[in-house]
């Protein structure tokens, strides 16, 4: 595991305009001041001293504990992160959803063995790590039997990878190349379900300084030593460039105990039956959508339908009735795989407790005419882990976590307002998306239509970006 911080630098057109330059801290000093004094940036910059611009923060404002955390706001900082767990990745995100940044897709990039750290890395105990190493192996061994099976079936059936006409035909080597690409994605987009959550991945974020002392609570409080230990590398790189902060980016005694009352309340609901796991069911558990909105009394529905008249694409206007609507829309059975996206959403609140429901291994997705004997035999693996790892959970093992798969389902909400969530509808029905975020958001819009049957003639799931 590796953070590094990367800081800006000025652009060489910005260096010919005279513009100045700051260091994290300087910038947010001299943001602050405004607050204090309305004398403008060019006297502010005269206090500067180019040969000391750290000692220059606190000659421009006093930033001793920032008083204030919204100058805190003010300090970017972009930091790169290196082999962390798939979980680790997904739970950063949850701790800073505004945030920008990227990771490495398990839908476009193909993962293997040599991507699991050991068992100690995770702190799995002593008593489980040849049990928890054997099981790792045989997700990645049915990791690579989902791709080779879904990559044949991409060659012997082209027309159910929805590959365009004209892609098939061009016969020139850019066209081959971008023909099996696509096949290839069409695989990975079914095989990644045995992909386990442990496998390492890499992730950048950039955010204010406010927020990764945020997320350095979080993780130092957390009861993984994973999370613990990038909490340390963080707070090393942050230390870079926002030295003032590194006081407050340490354990707080309300996050410990909010975390361990929460894990308290997760291993409670693993302890009762689960039949899509107990059962040896051969089914993933249904995610069943579910739709409810709260819209104030005085906008009557023929409002919000007007609100999407000039609505010709996902990015397009949406009125202030529409934008004025709470929309809580959950499953009770979505994979990891597409939670980690679903959970980049910036706008409202997501709930996912992560007490495993049941296992989604593609089996739906293979023809009637085509053997399924492969993919069936494949799903064992995958419900079994998660079952295992429910058993965990409920045993009280925060590691539990470690035995799940990308195809290990739990239900998932997100409470937002309707723009937004009519904004996420299209975008995950749209050209490229996955095809479960296509059901499940299908489904979420459809249950958005049974309350407002007047919308649909505005709301265009599956269309494609705007030229």
């Amino acid at each position: 595991m590796k953070a590094t911080h990367v800081a800006l630098c000025t652009t060489d057109a910005a260096r010919a305009a005279g513009r100045p330059a700051l260091t994290p801290e300087l910038l947010a000093a001299c943001g602050a001041r405004y607050s204090r004094n309305n004398e403008g940036l060019e006297a502010i910059l005269a206090r500067v001293d180019p040969a000391n611009l750290d000692r220059s923060v606190d000659s421009i404002f006093r930033m001793i504990d920032y008083g204030h955390q919204s100058i805190a706001d003010m300090v970017p900082v972009a930091i790169f992160i290196d082999g962390v767990s798939l979980w680790l990745a997904y739970y950063l995100w949850t701790l800073c959803p505004v945030a920008g940044g990227q990771e490495s897709s398990t839908r476009y990039l193909r993962l293997n063995a040599q991507d699991l750290p050991d068992a100690e890395t995770f702190g799995i105990d002593a008593a489980l790590r040849d049990e928890w190493h054997a099981a790792m192996r045989a997700a990645f061994g049915a990791y690579e039997a989902a791709l080779e099976y879904w990559e044949q079936h991409a060659l012997k059936n082209p027309e159910l990878t929805r590959i365009p006409e004209d892609v098939l035909a061009d016969k020139s080597e850019s066209g081959l190349r971008k023909a099996a690409r696509m096949r290839r994605n069409y695989a990975f987009d079914r095989a990644r379900c045995y992909i386990p959550v442990a496998a390492r991945t890499n992730v950048m974020l950039v955010m204010s300084a406010r927020a990764w002392v945020a997320v350095c609570d979080a993780l130092f409080s957390h009861p993984l030593a994973e999370a613990r230990r990038l909490a340390e590398l963080l707070r090393a790189e942050l230390g870079l460039c926002a030295p003032r902060l590194l006081k407050h980016a340490c354990a707080k005694p309300a996050t410990q105990k909010g975390l361990a009352d929460e894990f308290a309340g997760l291993s409670a609901i693993a302890h009762k039956p689960c039949p899509w796991l107990d059962d040896g069911s051969t089914d993933a558990c249904p995610p069943v959508a579910a739709v409810a909105i709260d819209k104030p009394a005085d906008v009557p529905d023929e409002e919000i339908t007007a609100a999407f008249a000039h609505h010709d694409n996902r990015y397009a206007w949406i009125g202030q009735a529409a934008r004025r609507v709470v929309v809580r829309f959950a499953w009770d059975a979505v994979t990891m795989g597409e939670i980690r996206d679903l959970n980049r959403h910036r706008t409202g609140n997501k709930y996912c407790p992560l007490v495993p429901t049941g296992f989604y291994g593609a089996c739906d997705q293979v023809p009637q005419a085509a053997e399924a004997g492969v993919v069936k035999d494949l799903f064992e693996t995958g419900r079994s882990l998660s079952a295992r790892a429910r058993e965990l959970l409920a045993a009280g093992n925060p590691a539990y976590i470690y035995w799940t798969l990308l195809g290990t389902q739990y239900p998932f909400e997100h409470v937002t307002t309707a723009d937004k969530f009519i904004y996420e509808a299209e975008l995950r029905t749209g050209t490229g998306a996955h095809y479960r975020y296509a059901l499940h958001l299908n489904a979420a819009l459809d249950a958005w239509f049974k309350i407002f049957p007047s919308t649909r003639a505005h709301i265009r799931p599956g269309q494609a970006e705007p030229e």
